[in-house]
Parts: structure tokens; C-alpha cells; sequence
């Protein structure tokens, strides 16, 4: 999976900075990763043009990818992760392994968590928070989740995105505020119904208050 190249891909093809990248998988084998790409940037929500009226600016969609292939596993899904986290520039990758919501007792937040992870629309507006991929395989793969639970990772790039100089002073950023080696952090293994950080920055300032 290229998930670095994808991303920076669609960053120069957007021209918008991103808030964030977000990926979603099934807790099934051989399932697709789901990866989609939160943009800062607002749009007229209607071509029309009245004189003297101003219409409305919505946000812009999120923009979804699918990654499959024979094979592919949690695994190498998040090593792929968090090479696109390290050269993006990323402080921190967060990964949640969430339960299945479609049992006796589940509390309609997390049938409402899953929805989001999958790109659906559970608020029903906009209405198109999400634009690209295969809306029917997402909902599809939205579907197994509830059965069997799922997998979700997140991250802020400060390449092409938002962060430069915010947060925590960073010192192994680039200029670009990406970073050019192999990321040195290594998957950890599964932690059901935990919440695992991935710590990529680091400082060696000293930070007085």
C-alpha cells in the first residue's frame, strides 16, 4: 500500500491543507482499508447567484480511498499508517480496535461512532460528507463491522496540512514539515477495546513555562 503517495497526491490535486487523515477496517481477514482525507477549505453550497444575497459556504467533503489486495491484514495496514504518518510529518498516530455495536445492550453512540468511521452519513448533513470510493462497499464493509467490530486510526499531517507550529515543538521535521526517512516505529500487537498512540515527534529543547 502507498498510502504516503496517495495522500500527497490528493493534497497537490486538492490544493487545500488537510485537517486530518483518518482509515477504518473491518475486523474481518482479507478486508479493504478505507482511508479518507479530512480537507479545512469551505465551498458555495449552491452555483446560484443572487444579487444582494449571500449563500451559504459548507466545508468541504472528505475525500475516500480504498486499499485492498490479497492478504492484507491489520498489520500491514497500520505499518502503512504510520510511514504516511512519519513522512507527513504527523506528532502522533492513534489507533481505536472498537467492538462490534450490533449486540444486545450497545449504546446507540457507538452504532453512531461506526457510521462516521465509514464515511455514512449519520447526521444527514451535509449531504455529501464524504465523495469518492465505493459508496456500496463502505456501507458493506460498515455492515460486518457492527457484526464483528473494527479497527480506526488517526492523524494530523503538518505536511501539507494545518500544524505547522502548533502543539509541541518538533525536531525531527523537515523544512517542509514532513520527514524524509523510514518511520522507526513498529506496529504493536492487537489491543481490543484499547486506545494505542503511536508517539513520532520528539524535542530536545527545554520548554520553560
Amino acid at each position: 500500500m502507498r498510502i504516503f503517495d496517495a495522500v500527497s497526491a490528493q493534497i497537490s490535486a486538492m490544493g487545500l491543507p488537510l485537517f486530518a487523515v483518518s482509515a477504518t477496517r473491518a475486523e474481518w481477514p482479507d478486508t479493504p482499508l478505507l482511508l479518507f482525507l479530512h480537507w479545512h477549505g469551505f465551498r458555495r453550497a449552491t452555483p446560484l447567484q443572487l444579487e444582494g444575497v449571500p449563500m451559504p459556504a459548507r466545508a468541504v467533503p472528505s475525500s475516500a480511498l480504498q486499499f485492498d489486495g490479497p492478504g492484507l491484514s491489520a498489520m500491514a495496514a497500520e505499518e502503512a499508517l504510520l510511514e504516511a504518518a512519519w513522512r507527513l510529518g504527523a506528532w502522533q498516530l492513534e489507533r481505536l480496535q472498537l467492538r462490534a455495536c450490533n449486540t444486545a445492550g450497545a449504546p446507540y453512540s457507538e452504532a453512531f461512532a461506526c457510521r462516521l468511521a465509514f464515511g455514512d452519513n449519520a447526521a444527514g448533513y451535509p449531504d455529501e460528507p464524504v465523495l469518492g470510493g465505493d459508496q456500496d462497499l463502505r456501507l458493506a464493509q460498515m455492515a460486518l463491522a457492527a457484526q464483528r467490530g473494527y479497527q480506526q486510526w488517526l492523524f494530523q499531517p503538518v505536511k501539507g496540512g494545518l500544524w505547522a507550529g502548533i502543539g509541541p515543538p518538533d525536531d525531527s521535521l523537515g523544512a517542509d514539515g514532513g520527514r524524509q526517512s523510514n518511520c522507526p516505529v513498529r506496529p504493536s500487537p492487537p489491543a481490543p477495546g484499547q486506545r494505542v498512540v503511536y508517539q513520532l515527534g520528539h524535542h530536545h529543547r527545554l520548554i520553560l513555562p
